[in-house]
């Protein structure tokens, strides 16, 4: 496929002859000043070196801007000198080899090459060439590259991403972002952010999670490696780092905190919500290899005595802040287990119906002091999706959840291979 003659990669102009309308030279191309525009990202000015100075052109000076010629409007030769402006991007400088994220394939890509293009008259980045294609073009191979390809009866495949599904990871060039990147950046799966946040320079990290939400950002961290993720929570601004924690499920956040320094931990457990914080550091007591380590404290509970449409109107209003919805606990006056009702009883059954009717008193549960091993055999026995934990008396602690525990005993690669 030949490049239109509206669009031109970088490549092939840059260090091209600048002229006027009459054929005088006025220097070479250097780089382009990028700026956000309205659809793309577009060109300022052309920053153009002379024998012994450097210009910056504007963009409303070009008349003509392609791979045969870059011409400015009428007669002119003598341009400002250039003088860089804080946090300015340019093409050569700032995208062209550097990492980015491409949102639609959920992975870390080079950029060898940029398309240039007009859109609402002006010229923009409209997509980034990320394959050999790009990378042969930049060094002068495109021509010995096809003719290999030739002999051996094979094309050089073309990849190129379209600007809408970049983003950037150096701080400044995230002003250049469109809408599109970042909301899908925000829906990946964990697992995918958590792929992108390993294969990416430290520096980067923190640009990746900035742009998600704090909800996003926590189940990404969840998925990391707990040595990277430690590097990472013990380098970010406590303030984020908090706010990122109470958002992550209580057992999740404790798993966190307990690979921090003491003093880190603590740190950060003092800038969260007191009741939050109060649950994590609960969680955080147990020791790891019992089902009080392993368990979350945040569950779905009512009441014996209440009705079905009563424990109805508790479930929808506390759904939200909790992990596991497929089980209602039934707690006594003493807040000890009595028994367990599923959704679709609740869902299936009269309003007016008492809990005692149709919850099951027989409850598979497990010791806060019991070992993984147990908390896995009986989930396995009775086919459960969460199994509740209890202490001496009796009193439900908290839940274990089946991916809790398989987490614990799936090999990493097949841990991997599950969540995506």
């Amino acid at each position: 496929m030949t490049e239109e003659l509206n669009e031109v990669y970088f490549s092939r102009v840059l260090k091209k002859m600048v002229i006027n309308e009459h054929g005088k030279k006025i220097g070479m191309l250097s780089d382009l000043v990028m700026i956000p525009g309205e659809g793309f990202p577009q060109v300022s000015n052309l920053i153009v070196r002379q024998d012994k100075r450097t210009i910056s052109i504007p963009w409303s000076s070009i008349s003509l801007f392609n791979r045969f010629v870059v011409s400015v409007r009428g007669s002119a030769t003598y341009f400002d000198a250039y003088t860089e402006v804080e946090n300015e991007i340019h093409v050569k400088r700032d995208i062209l080899d550097k990492q980015i994220v491409d949102v639609d394939g959920a992975k870390v890509v080079r950029v060898n090459d940029i398309k240039l293009g007009k859109y609402k008259e002006f010229l923009c980045i409209l997509s980034v060439d990320i394959g050999l294609a790009g990378l042969l073009r930049r060094l002068g191979f495109e021509t010995f590259g096809k003719k290999v390809a030739s002999l051996l009866n094979k094309e050089i495949p073309r990849q190129e991403i379209s600007w809408e599904y970049v983003q950037p990871l150096e701080m400044n060039l995230s002003r250049l972002a469109l809408t599109m990147a970042q909301d899908q950046l925000a829906e990946m799966h964990p697992a995918d952010l958590a792929s992108i946040i390993s294969n990416i320079s430290h520096q980067h990290i923190q640009t990746v999670l900035i742009s998600l939400d704090t909800e996003t950002a926590g189940e990404a961290l969840h998925e990391l490696d707990p040595e990277l993720r430690s590097r990472i929570i013990t380098e970010m601004d406590s303030e984020l780092a908090s706010d990122i924690l109470e958002e992550m499920e209580p057992d999740e956040a404790a798993d966190v905190l307990g690979d921090l320094s003491e003093e880190k931990a603590q740190e950060l457990l003092g800038l969260m919500d007191a009741e939050e914080a109060e649950d994590i550091q609960e969680l955080m007591e147990h020791e790891d290899d019992t089902a009080g380590g392993l368990m979350n404290n945040s569950f779905l509970t009512v009441h014996l005595g209440q009705t079905v449409g009563e424990a109805f109107t508790a479930v929808q209003a506390n759904a939200a802040e909790v992990e596991m919805v497929a089980y209602t606990y039934v707690l006594d006056e003493q807040e000890r287990l009595a028994g367990v009702v599923s959704l679709r009883d609740l869902l299936i059954t009269s309003p007016e119906t008492t809990l005692d009717e149709i919850m099951s008193d027989n409850v598979k549960s497990v010791s806060v002091t019991d070992e993984p091993e147990d908390v896995l055999e009986i989930i396995a026995k009775y086919n459960l999706l969460s199994v509740p934990v209890l202490d001496d008396a009796g009193g439900m602690l908290g839940i274990i959840t089946v991916d809790d525990i398989l987490e614990m005993f799936l090999p990493y690669a097949l841990k991997r291979k599950r969540h995506g």
